[in-house]
């Protein structure tokens, strides 16, 4: 069987969370957190990182850290997942969601102004598989118009957009450590502070309001509730098992590349016969094949096909349910424009399995498999 995902483990890992546990120390922030939040900052040129709980609670930080409100709107694609939506419903926000550019599955830049109103509040771009949005476009709208971004960057860790990190480029960045990523730590997020005005407050806030963090660094001599926050920090033994992933990172990134390179090359001929689409990286962008997709004709096709994938012991799987069509979307959110591809878009998608490790005879599989459902 050919699995969607597969977790990896190293001894090194092990050690690490031994280690932690001998130096009774395994709450957070301890010397693992601070190696991964420095990583993170060396890697990316971000003012600060934090880890958190999960790229949920990133976004959720940064739509506390924009002091969201009650009658604010947020702008935001509709093909992503819950969290993006979530942070700032929670806050009393409206959802505004905005139709999707076909070629990248991200937010269609060149819809976002119109969608804007005098309640909007904030753009939240979603780097689907890893591929940037078109960030100079939403920056100068946002700016032209005093709005913040928030990147859900959760895909995006050792991706780029015109050689700036991914999550850098906004006012803050949330990434995503969940199993199921590139990087895991289990369940695990950060939060990136862009600007160097909300970096006290982000740190007050992931620790519970408190001025703890500054107590620790000798900053104050005791510490206590100064503004409204949450427990944020992850486990100290869920970032001694991703730090030994960040400190090899490239080697990560390079493997998934070659797999991700042997896919498109191997399924190629089918897309210039006009059998499938793949998927497209804009020249300005350099991504971290997190997820390799195709896109079928329809939702009848795609489920055909994910059967027979399934009968050659492949898993594959779609991906978003369109946030706009569900319940909580109709309920906390509206979309702005045209459906033209949101939908249409959704459901052609597959995606194949792709993990650090994948056997190249294994993508031979998958390509041979697709190839005989076309035949």
């Amino acid at each position: 069987m050919i699995q969607f995902n597969k977790s990896y483990f190293w001894e090194q890992q092990l050690e690490n969370i031994k280690e932690a546990v001998d130096n009774n120390k395994v709450s957070g922030d301890g010397s693992f957190t601070k190696a991964c939040n420095a990583w993170i900052e060396e890697n990316t040129g971000t003012q600060k990182a934090l880890l958190t709980t999960s790229c949920s609670t990133a976004l959720e930080m940064a739509a506390l850290l924009l002091d969201i409100k009650p009658g604010d709107e947020v702008i935001m694609p509709s093909y992503t997942f819950v969290s993006t939506a979530n942070a700032f419903v929670m806050r009393g926000a409206e959802i505004v969601f905005v139709d999707i550019r076909p070629d990248t599955q991200n937010i269609d830049e060149k819809l976002i102004e119109d969608a804007i109103t005098d309640k909007t509040k904030a753009i939240a771009p979603v780097h689907y598989a890893g591929v940037g949005c078109e960030m100079d476009t939403i920056m100068e709208i946002a700016r032209a118009h005093g709005l913040k971004v928030v990147e859900d960057a959760a895909q995006g860790v050792m991706s780029s957009y015109k050689g700036r990190a991914l999550g850098s480029i906004g006012d803050f960045g949330c990434f995503s450590f969940h199993e199921t990523k590139n990087y895991s730590m289990g369940e695990g997020g950060a939060v990136l502070v862009n600007d160097p005005e909300y970096v006290e407050l982000a740190e007050i806030v992931r620790e519970k309001g408190t001025d703890r963090s500054r107590f620790l660094r000798g900053q104050v001599d005791k510490y206590s509730w100064v503004e409204k926050g949450s427990s944020y920090l992850p486990s100290e033994m869920n970032a001694a098992f991703l730090l030994p992933q960040l400190e090899i990172a490239e080697e990560i990134n390079n493997n998934r590349l070659a797999s991700w390179n042997r896919y498109y090359e191997g399924l190629k001929p089918l897309m210039d016969k006009g059998r499938l689409e793949l998927p497209y990286i804009p020249e300005e962008c350099s991504h971290n094949a997190h997820m390799f997709y195709l896109k079928v004709k329809d939702i009848t096709e795609r489920t055909a096909l994910i059967k027979h994938l399934r009968e050659d012991d492949i898993i594959a799987v779609f991906h978003y349910v369109p946030l706009h069509s569900a319940t909580a979307g109709k309920k906390y959110g509206r979309f702005h424009g045209e459906d033209k591809y949101t939908t249409k878009e959704s459901e052609r998608l597959v995606r194949l399995p792709m993990y650090y490790g994948l056997a190249e005879t294994d993508v031979e599989k998958v390509v041979d498999s697709i190839y005989s459902f076309f035949k």
